[in-house]
């Protein structure tokens, strides 16, 4: 079976936002196969169950597999690793950047969509991906360094801190994002 990638946007996102589009548009270059879900989002609309629904059908048609590469930002790293869990799916590689788990102190809004996600076994992830890459920032203006470092530390087999990048987004100037491409 073909590898292939997968790159979840986190809450509120699109798949059009930050560098999703331009590592898309790398990835297929490479005559690879790449998908970028459109998570439904809106505080009624974006929790775990329905982000669920939509992997599940993937998962479903065969996409998600041992030679699969999932990237996820933001929230997307906890729900992924809670996906694969308790679904008990084995993939490739996970690529995380700024990832969080059981933090609240945003705003009441995200504080909401993301409380769905969040779960107590997250070191559990490692039995199901054979590398999982943490990059996070020491300064991300909606997710204090302490909760990413710590994130990064129960699950990552290779963490990568990025000074003064911010939350790794189009916000912090990352329209493109060159060190993952070494990941990949």
């Amino acid at each position: 079976m073909k590898e292939n990638y997968f790159i979840i946007h986190g809450s509120f996102g699109s798949p059009f936002g930050n560098w999703f589009s331009w590592l898309q548009d790398f990835i297929s270059s490479d005559d690879k196969q790449v998908y970028v879900p459109q998570f439904p989002i809106g505080v009624e609309y974006q929790n775990y169950e329905n982000w669920s629904k939509l992997l599940k059908y993937y998962l479903e048609l065969g996409l998600i597999n041992e030679n699969t590469t999932i990237i996820g930002h933001s929230i997307a790293p906890v729900f992924i690793s809670k996906f694969l869990t308790e679904n008990k799916v084995k993939v490739k590689k996970l690529i995380f950047v700024c990832g969080f788990n059981n933090y609240l102190g945003i705003n009441d809004e995200y504080d909401t969509v993301n409380k769905t996600m969040y779960f107590n076994n997250l070191e559990d992830v490692k039995q199901y991906a054979n590398q999982i890459i943490c990059f996070y920032s020491d300064n991300d203006p909606y997710v204090k360094y302490e909760v990413e470092k710590d994130f990064a530390s129960n699950v990552a087999t290779e963490q990568i801190l990025i000074p003064n990048a911010g939350h790794i987004n189009s916000e912090s100037g990352y329209d493109t994002f060159e060190d993952i491409v070494n990941y990949l």
